[in-house]
């Protein structure tokens, strides 16, 4: 298991370090050793975000939280990311139709395990914009992502709204 710490505009304690790292390890039992985790500490105005990621044999579980206070917000994100470590495992056991007494290290309960239905699809052509023209188009739509083909690169792009009000852009490259 490695564990990675990351900054941004925030100064990480030696005490959060070693409580989260303990409360981290605790994670273990569903890994074993091939595991990186990333935690990602920041400062933005008063407000500190922690991201945690985990990369396991090529599956990544990821959790945030935002608060004024770090070490709530570790209590907050791994029941998150145990869910979703929960939540995979599920599908894998219904898979080999194996069950056995399941013991969470951070949940007081089984979580849901059904995804939402698709209820609508679409469907439409696709012709070549820019960037510029795309972030005009989520804009002018009111929406929180817009998918396009970006006619600089020739990738069909997705943007979309950040939290912080700015956007990012997902490449599809073939």
């Amino acid at each position: 298991m490695r564990i990675e710490f990351l900054e941004k505009n925030y100064k990480i304690e030696e005490k959060f370090r070693d409580i989260t790292t303990e409360k981290v390890t605790k994670l273990y039992r569903y890994f074993g050793s091939d595991v990186t985790i990333r935690i990602m500490c920041s400062k933005q105005n008063k407000t500190e975000k922690l991201e945690v990621t985990i990369m396991s044999k090529g599956v990544v579980y990821r959790g945030e939280a935002s608060g004024l206070n770090m070490y709530e917000n570790i209590d907050l994100v791994l029941p998150k990311i145990e869910k979703q470590i929960i939540r995979k495992n599920q599908k894998e056991i219904q898979k080999t139709r194996q069950s056995k007494p399941v013991v969470y290290e951070f949940l007081t309960e089984e979580p849901e395990m059904t995804l939402p239905d698709i209820v609508k699809k679409k469907s439409f052509d696709l012709t070549p914009i820019t960037v510029e023209e795309a972030k005009d188009a989520i804009e002018r739509l009111g929406h929180s992502f817009y998918l396009f083909l970006n006619s600089e690169t020739g990738f069909v792009n997705v943007i979309y709204r950040r939290a912080d009000g700015k956007f990012g852009i997902i490449e599809g490259i073939f």
